[in-house]
């Protein structure tokens, strides 16, 4: 028999920490050995015996508990929001010295993943790889009105991804003659225009619209359920364990030549 990957979910009483403990107590190789909420803390994680915790919580205390998880020996996969440049590379240093002291091939994982959405994961790829082919590209993400941060995690990973492709095929800054009113145009990530829409009704979406003279690709994904997520979500519980460090992204878990 297979052994068995303890889990602990941290979040548990919302949407997405409900969805991942059902996915994660219907999957046979894995074992939910905590339900943590916000009036729990994350101190008692490590003596629950979880080896990976995943944190479904809210920007003002991910971080904190990633940096707790680690302090238990934990490995972590995050989708909560609201990460920089900053706090990411805080949960990287921290990595660095607590692998120093462990034995080789034993070393602590953080997987952050903007989206678990494995269409919404191939959308960023495709738009990325788009990127370098077109004048203009903008993001528009679509999300329920519960939603807490602004422009999200994921739209943010895309408008980076895409700045990043441009500037290494050598593209400047996108046309644009907007002299007033610029708070109409949206969040500058990179250079790239990201906007947010807040909706009841939606889950979460994103569009990605790419422009030249005389043409338009739009690159659309929508996430319905939250059950969508979950494939996603139990592909990082199963590899983190085998990836020391920090891992940004879901991509580098899936086979995308």
């Amino acid at each position: 028999m297979t052994e068995q990957i303890r889990v602990a979910v941290l979040g548990a009483a919302g949407r997405m920490g409900a969805t991942t403990c059902a996915a994660v107590e219907a999957a046979p190789d894995l074992t939910l050995v905590a339900r943590v909420d916000s009036s729990d803390g994350v101190a008692g994680v490590g003596a629950t015996g979880a080896q990976v915790a995943v944190d479904f919580t809210v920007p003002s205390v991910t971080e904190a508990n990633v940096h707790a998880l680690l302090d238990a020996g934990v490995h972590a996969v995050v989708g909560a929001t609201g990460w920089t440049d900053a706090s990411r590379a805080r949960v990287a240093e921290h990595l660095a010295r607590v692998n120093a002291d462990r034995p080789q091939g034993r070393g602590l994982g953080v997987v952050i993943a903007p989206n678990f959405g494995l269409s919404a994961v191939l959308a960023m790829q495709f738009a990325a790889r788009a990127a370098r082919y077109f004048e203009s590209a903008e993001v528009i993400e679509l999300h329920h009105p519960t939603k807490v941060d602004a422009p999200s995690g994921t739209a943010r990973h895309t408008a980076a991804a895409i700045a990043a492709v441009r500037a290494d095929a050598g593209l400047g800054p996108m046309p644009d003659a907007t002299e007033t009113g610029w708070e109409a145009r949206g969040a500058d990530v990179d250079g790239v225009r990201v906007h947010a829409v807040r909706l009841r009704g939606l889950v979460a979406h994103e569009e990605v619209l790419l422009g030249n003279p005389g043409e338009q690709l739009v690159i659309r994904q929508d996430s319905f359920d939250r059950v969508s997520f979950m494939p996603g979500v139990l592909l990082a519980v199963r590899e983190v364990a085998s990836r020391p460090g920090l891992t940004v992204g879901l991509e580098h878990l899936l086979d995308l030549g």
